[in-house]
């Protein structure tokens, strides 16, 4: 079974896709994860992050190993960070480079410690309309945009990173305008994907609208 879940940013697209991974024993893959390597390999380089062509370099040389190891950065979850990300993921030759490394991860799906898989969890901005649009079930999990931020904004205090509200607003906005604009893989909702606003619900009641459709697909 392949699952997609799209969606911006603190929509609550990893929450679900987390429990729903652990639900049904499939493997997670946050595609995502790819791009703030980019991102802190750029931060780190010293390099202007508008620089295209050595942010599609670095894209070149990534792996899966190099990947799970900036994840420990300090900057691979930060403010910061999630910026990278979101600069170097709108180029479309970092994007070919990294299409192929999440692809090739549906036809064999491992868990973190190598172990085969049964099927995978897909968290991501385009994962349903470009990445896997032969999956199961897709989802696009979204929600008022001044909702992400106070959840985002709630994140970063909990690590105690300083920041605002209104620049994590402000961050938000912008990565939705990015995310929404890029010319070779706009986020959007794949045609039938199934679209939950999260603004008004709990962690729990997305889980189980999820598990709903997902048991009535597959039956």
């Amino acid at each position: 079974m392949i699952i997609t879940v799209d969606g911006p940013a603190a929509a609550g697209k990893g929450t679900l896709s987390q429990n729903l991974a652990k639900k049904y024993g499939l493997a997670y893959f946050d595609t995502g994860m790819v791009y703030r390597a980019i991102g802190v390999m750029m931060l780190h380089s010293g390099r202007n992050l508008s620089d295209a062509v050595y942010a599609e370099r670095l894209a070149g040389e990534l792996t899966f190993a190099k990947m799970m190891a900036l994840a420990e950065d300090k900057e691979f979850r930060s403010a910061k960070g999630g910026e990278a990300a979101s600069i170097v993921s709108s180029y479309s030759g970092v994007r070919r480079k990294l299409l192929d490394m999440q692809r090739n991860f549906a036809f064999k799906p491992t868990f973190a410690d190598g172990t085969p898989a049964k099927g995978v969890i897909y968290d991501g901005r385009d994962t349903g309309t470009v990445i896997c649009p032969q999956a199961t079930v897709k989802f696009f999990i979204t929600a008022k945009p001044e909702v992400r931020a106070k959840r985002r904004f709630d994140e970063f205090a909990a690590k105690g990173q300083n920041t605002d509200f209104e620049t994590v607003l402000k961050d938000v906005k912008a990565r939705d305008e990015r995310d929404a604009t890029r010319k070779d893989a706009p986020m959007k909702p794949a045609d039938d994907a199934y679209i939950l606003d999260t603004s008004d619900m709990g962690i729990d009641e997305v889980f189980q609208k999820a598990v709903a459709i997902i048991e009535e697909k597959v039956r």
